[in-house]
């Protein structure tokens, strides 16, 4: 037996002459076994280097290993495997079980393991426990040296239960990884297979006391031991140095060694590699590895391009030149693209910009890094599933779980779920269980039926799984096999089959391979699961839990597809090899030294205070920033044509960071070493078409604002000129130069969507009135707001309008007018009309929480007010009910409502008046209508005249009509249109104020506002109050001054006003009709004032309006005197009488 060293620098040749000497000997030696031991991530590279070596291109009796997979197959051949080797995932399944095992004892540490990450974080410290061979002994030394620190002690001790709680519950059941190597030492001296073995340690920087003691235990019994240390050229590798020596790591690993081949009598000599062939063309690469990092101060003073520094705007941009140099690089120097390599220190924040930039380069790339499958819809299948058992079926987690992809529901048919959830408030497993039969507020009842088969469908599916999963206390095998058994009656090993298909047909082979490992991941989860805590007893939160503790440890792991494509891997972890060309990203302040992210269970102060305690942990973080300096010098050494370093200004989050220190460093080495600015347009914009689209595509952003570069506009002509690409480029422009979209849908789109016989009603008229497109949106597609559960203003003017209709009709049951009930008696009936307007009212929303039960309340409080306001506002007057809730229909023949558009068109309107007061005389009937509105409306005269309120005049002129019917002997006269607002005000109480006093000033505020008959007689019928000077109504809109009339302020206009706003309205209906079906549907909202039709518009994000586009603007209305708006009116109305009159002499 003996040790051998081969020592040498970076890319000196270490690894190529060990190779080569046991290629020989193996050839030599065909019946003796090679045993080549690397790092686990490593093996795959060094059997494919070791076969290119090779004359015969096999390595039969050479074996590539890593410890643990020589463990495997030492336990194996002596037949000491007989426990399950746990995985990581069964550590966090253990460890999570463990926790909720000894929550009262963790003071500490029990809240915490709730936390996300928070178990792999234990599972790592309990991994570093076992690795360094921490005893119950070591433990008892760091809680004595913790005493006089209470968050550590506290902590230690928690971590002593956990620590000691996994092994006991594992003791007999299964081993970890870490005592697989453990047993590798006791049964070493049994294995013929390394008995005279010649044994390669390769690509080490250094080894755990576990890893050390195996390698005590394997020095005796092999024939040679081989081990490559790299260390610079004059540096003295048995002279043990301090931490800050570059080479530090190394010269502790070959002290440790020596000791161990000391003990066990093992003659050790070295073989010394000088030179370095890697940089044998490269003086600069070959100055960089002779200097980097040495207490010598040196200068490379000659001009160089070997070594290139880099600053660009963000890591995108970072990755996005490196691609474009990469593919620049193939194309002009005939270079593979397994030539090159990207390395970083935050693989976090560049892996998917790599992925994403590379493959726009249509570059092969292979990212060294094993995926998390928590973004797989498959593991989203299994928490949104197990969330919505917990949650009771809450509608955030039924649709988690229906939207993850793998249930056999269209999305139209989800939509038609969610849409039914939201109106009535599903929200419970026990509403799930019930049939559904209601439909809400503005569904279609045949609807509900066909949501009803849905429910029935997802219930066969998801019932017994339920009822299986809510069982209180159930073992973790019972709640495996219901998962187990769910799973495969959703059929999802089938979808995932056809996913894996469908991504190896598109050629996204990684998506492909996830997709073909995620099921056996799963399956191999749940038979950990039952192999490890089958018959332990857990609610279901706690299978959560475990669920999620696997969940997190599972990984995806990728062979790369090809061996001809561009490496991707942390600067750690990865192993570079026969590298021409090396990108290293990031290189920023926090990532080169990288920074301790926190969150670890033993914080870096905590570590420093436990080396007191002499027991040996993983390095600290000052430690490991010199462990870093030295992975730095590997990775730098790595390329042998070119080394390109690149930094950001900006992070991923847009915050601001600086370079590394590295970068300092190296301009102190090279004079000839500048920091390259990139800019877009002087990089590789050009490099592929799409790249060259996508500049051009960004260039339009900024064209308004600044002349394009003349690199630009050569591209955009070329771009112009290419057959292929010009729907592309008028798509940019298009975006670039916005227009206004198109004014109408045609006279048959519109007859198609409306019919001849446009049905129609105030409310929409006036719609169209404020914005043409709005009316198409809202009545033409008939695109609607998403029905919500919940009590809002709609709601409550529905529930309000619904109870005083009902109190009406009591009213008039009881054959007694408004003003002759008790004060009592009124409010009693007020509050029962609106327990009858709630029970009938269909959404359930309002019995369904104490908040909507204060809001019925607050429905009667106001419904008592109101009440009450109109009664005193009718014993103020003489006119009388008349109608209430007055609906003409359709089907009524009432030439108010049925307007001719044209020949062949008629426009039908309906409608429904709130309430008709009538007053009679001897000769006449006067008519007042009445619109309760639950908001704060004002009638508004300028409004009326440009179509936004047409509301009142209409039910005025149907309500005239419906009259002059019912007394064909009177003359029919408008009295008034008011709006009554319905609230409940509060105002402040005077001191020794009467309450007569009091309720005339509540009366005020509860005024009507509307327009009213100038005509004294009508006045005075209104408001016998009116009949004095001096005087001001408390129900309608007017006031007398001093001399005997109108004030100023009064809103009342003489008969022939009525008449002529009367025509003016249904000549404003017909107009508005007429464009209608002409097919108008303008994006043109009004703006008058601070009012426009934007405001609370909802289709604010479909139509497209934004001010900046050519010949888009709002529809700004003036706001003219009342004298000019009847003028106005006035020559509208002889315009279109002139029209028509013309109209009647052609034919």
């Amino acid at each position: 037996m003996s040790l051998h060293f081969v020592f040498g620098a970076s890319g000196a040749g270490k690894s190529y002459y060990i190779y080569q000497k046991i290629i020989r000997e193996s050839i030599q030696n065909p019946k003796k076994q090679y045993l080549v031991l690397v790092p686990e991530q490593f093996t795959m590279q060094t059997q494919k280097e070791l076969v290119r070596m090779h004359p015969r291109k096999g390595i039969l009796n050479i074996d590539v290993l890593s410890f643990e997979r020589l463990a495997f197959r030492v336990l194996e051949e002596t037949g000491y495997l007989c426990e399950d080797v746990l995985e990581e995932t069964g550590k966090s399944l253990v460890i999570r079980k463990v926790a909720q095992n000894h929550k009262k004892e963790l003071s500490v540490l029990g809240e915490k393991m709730k936390r996300q990450g928070y178990i792999s974080e234990m599972k790592s410290m309990v991994s570093e426990l076992r690795q360094y061979e921490v005893s119950k002994e070591d433990m008892e030394k760091m809680l004595e040296c913790a005493k006089d620190k209470p968050e550590l002690y506290y902590k230690l001790k928690d971590i002593a239960v956990l620590y000691d709680g996994f092994f006991e519950y594992l003791e007999g059941k299964a081993i970890t990884r870490e005592e697989v190597l453990e047993v590798l030492g006791s049964v070493a001296g049994k294995s013929k297979k390394l008995k005279e073995s010649i044994l390669v340690l390769d690509g080490y920087t250094g080894f755990t006391p576990i890893q050390q003691n195996v390698l005590e235990k394997i020095l005796p019994l092999c024939e040679e031991m081989y081990v490559t240390v790299t260390i610079g050229e004059g540096e003295r590798p048995y002279v043990q140095s301090d931490a800050t020596n570059l080479f530090y790591l190394s010269k502790q690993t070959v002290s440790r060694l020596c000791q161990t081949a000391s003990r066990v009598g093992c003659p050790v000599d070295d073989v010394k590699i000088k030179g370095n062939a890697r940089f044998f063309h490269q003086p600069a690469l070959a100055f960089l590895e002779q200097n980097l990092f040495r207490s010598k101060r040196n200068c490379y003073t000659e001009r160089q391009d070997s070594i290139r520094v880099l600053e660009c705007a963000n890591p995108k941009e970072e990755m996005e030149y490196v691609s474009g140099m990469i593919h620049r690089m193939v194309r002009q120097k005939k270079m593979r693209w397994r030539d090159f390599a990207v390395i970083t220190a935050d693989m976090d924040t560049y892996a998917d910009y790599a992925k994403k930039m590379l493959e726009r380069y249509e570059i092969p790339c292979f990212i060294d890094e094993k995926q998390t499958v928590l973004m797989n819809p498959f593991i989203e299948f299994l928490r949104a599933c197990i969330d919505m058992l917990i949650e009771n079926y809450s509608y955030e987690s039924v649709f988690r779980f229906l939207r993850c992809g793998l249930l056999d529901l269209t999305e139209e048919e989800m939509d038609v779920l969610e849409n039914y959830m939201l109106g009535m408030g599903i929200k419970s497993w026990k509403k799930w269980q019930k049939e559904w039969t209601l439909a809400y507020r503005g569904e279609n009842p045949e609807e509900v039926v066909k949501i009803e088969a849905l429910r029935v469908r997802l219930m066969e599916l998801l019932e017994g799984f339920t009822l299986r999963m809510k069982v209180r206390k159930a073992t973790v095998s019972e709640r495996v096999r219901a998962f187990y058994e769910f799973i495969v009656s959703c059929r999802i090993q089938q979808k995932l089959k056809k996913s894996e298909q469908y991504f190896e047909a598109h050629g996204e082979v990684g998506k492909a391979k996830e997709y073909s490992q995620i099921y056996a991941i799963v399956m191999d989860l749940f038979d950990k699961m039952v192999q490890v805590l089958g018959e332990e007893s857990v609610s279901l939160r706690e299978f959560k839990e475990l669920l999620e503790a696997g969940l997190s440890e599972a990984k995806v792991g990728i062979i790369p597809p090809s061996t001809d494509q561009v490496l991707v891997g942390d600067m750690e972890r990865t192993r570079l090899k026969d590298i021409q060309v090396l990108f290293f990203v990031g290189v920023n302040d926090g990532k080169i030294p990288r920074e301790d992210g926190g969150g670890k269970i033993l914080s870096e102060l905590n570590r420093e205070d436990l080396k007191l305690s002499e027991v040996a942990l993983a390095p600290t973080a000052k430690e490991n920033l010199y462990t870093q300096k030295f992975y730095l010098y590997l990775n730098l050494t790595k390329p042998s044509n070119q080394l390109f370093l690149s930094y950001s200004k900006q992070g991923a989050d847009g915050e601001a960071i600086l370079p590394s220190f590295l970068i300092g460093n190296l301009r102190k080495m090279f004079a000839d070493l500048p920091v390259e600015k990139v800019r877009q347009n002087d990089s590789f914009a050009f490099e592929k078409t799409e790249q060259a689209f996508a500049y051009l595509a960004k260039g339009f952003q900024n064209i308004r604002k600044e002349t394009p570069s003349k690199y630009w506009q050569e591209l955009f002509l070329w771009f112009v000129s290419q057959e292929e690409w010009q729907e592309r480029v008028k798509g940019l422009m298009k975006s670039a130069f916005p227009k206004k979209i198109a004014d109408n849908i045609g006279r048959s789109v519109a007859k198609a969507l409306y019919g001849q016989i446009l049905e129609n009603s105030a409310t929409r008229l006036e719609l169209f009135a404020k914005c043409a497109c709005a009316h198409f949106l809202s009545y033409g597609l008939e695109l609607k707001e998403r029905t919500a559960y919940e009590f809002n203003a709609m709601d409550m003017g529905n529930v309000l309008h619904s109870g005083l209709e009902r109190f009406a009709r009591h009213i008039k049951e009881q054959g007694v007018e408004w003003d002759e009930i008790s004060l009592e008696e009124m409010e009693k009936l007020a509050d029962s009309c609106v327990e009858e307007a709630v029970d009938s009212y269909g959404n359930t929303v309002l019995q369904s929480d104490a908040r909507n039960a204060y809001m019925v309340n607050r429905v009667k409080r106001m419904m008592r007010r109101t009440v009450w306001a109109l009664a005193k506002q009718m014993e103020q007057g003489e006119f009388k009910p008349s109608r209430f809730e007055v609906s003409f229909a359709m089907a009524d023949s009432l030439e108010s409502v049925n307007i001719a558009l044209s020949e062949e068109e008629t426009m039908k309107l309906k409608g429904r008046i709130d309430r008709v007061d009538v007053c009679e005389d001897s000769e006449n009937v006067y008519v007042k209508v009445i619109d309760y509105k639950s908001g704060s409306t004002a009638f508004d005269l300028v409004a009326l005249y440009h179509g936004l309120q047409l509301q009142l005049v209409l039910y005025l002129n149907a309500a005239m009509e419906l009259e002059q019917r019912a007394h064909p002997d009177k003359n029919v006269l408008p009295a008034g249109i008011f709006y009554y607002n319905i609230k409940d005000p509060i105002v402040d109480c005077v001191e020794k104020e009467s309450e007569e006093s009091l309720n005339q000033r509540l009366l005020k505020q509860l005024r009507m506002n509307g327009l009213a008959s100038a005509d004294p007689e009508i006045l005075k019928r209104l408001d016998k109050g009116l009949e004095e000077k001096g005087v001001s109504s408390n129900s309608i809109p007017v006031s007398i001054n001093k001399s005997g009339g109108l004030s100023k302020t009064s809103s009342a206009v003489d008969e022939e006003h009525f008449e002529l706003v009367s025509g003016y309205v249904k000549h404003k209906i017909q107009e508005i009709g007429q464009r209608i079906l002409k097919g108008e549907a303008s994006v043109s909202p009004y703006e008058m004032g601070q009012r426009n039709a934007c405001q609370y518009c909802p289709y604010q994000g479909a139509c497209g309006f934004d001010e900046k586009k050519e010949g888009c603007g709002y529809r700004r209305l003036a706001q003219v005197k009342s004298e000019e708006i009847w003028k106005g009116m006035e020559e509208q109305m002889q315009e279109s009488e002139k029209a028509e009159n013309e109209k009647g002499e052609k034919k």
